[in-house]
């Protein structure tokens, strides 16, 4: 009996040394953009970014579904290529990026969706206001990276939110109340490899 327990015991050990945590990855900002885009009046398509960013990326190849992310952008580094429409939009009538400098998104679930395909679900903040945001994500490639020479994986994500849900309702519906985000990014593990 004593050594039946033993045996479990040792078992129950070895099965949890084998389970792999998940692994730090740093991004390579040389090589990342996040960017967005709105409808102005249905004439054009306004174009912007969001230079200042970081974050926090936790990956496990194995079980996708402990992976995590939680990134935070400057709102006060966003650039739509015009100065004054920067002006504005960082204003109180829409960002108000003096009272509310930071927007922030924080991961609650990850679900692999294809044999390259993940859906994050997670908490987006703008201005100080909470909302669900679902993020396509499309693993571009995985593996040693070869100038690096560290675990990389490259993605690309998607999504589309309203404005308005965020306390930026000005001009819609002239100006598109839905704002399409899309985030390249290449990444890096944070260990250094042997």
């Amino acid at each position: 009996m004593i050594r039946l327990a033993t045996s479990a015991f040792a078992l129950s050990v070895l099965a949890g040394a084998a389970v792999a945590e998940p692994v730090a990855f740093d991004f390579d900002k040389s090589h990342s953009n996040l960017s967005f885009t709105y409808d102005h009046l249905g004439y054009s398509t306004t174009d912007g970014r969001f230079g200042d960013w970081d974050g926090t990326l936790l990956i496990d190849k194995e079980t996708p579904s402990n992976s995590s992310i939680e990134f935070t952008i400057q709102i006060g580094s966003l650039d739509t290529f015009w100065a004054d429409r920067d002006k504005h939009l960082l204003s109180a009538d829409f960002f108000d990026a003096e009272k509310f400098p930071e927007a922030t998104f924080k991961s609650t679930s990850v679900e692999q969706t294809g044999e390259k395909q993940l859906e994050v679900t997670g908490d987006l903040t703008i201005k100080g206001i909470t909302k669900p945001a679902t993020l396509t994500v499309d693993v571009k490639a995985m593996g040693e990276h070869p100038m690096a020479k560290k675990e990389s994986v490259g993605f690309a994500v998607n999504t589309v939110i309203k404005r308005s849900d965020f306390g930026m309702d000005m001009f819609v519906p002239y100006v598109g109340d839905e704002v399409t985000i899309t985030f390249h990014t290449e990444t890096l593990t944070t260990a250094a490899t042997n």
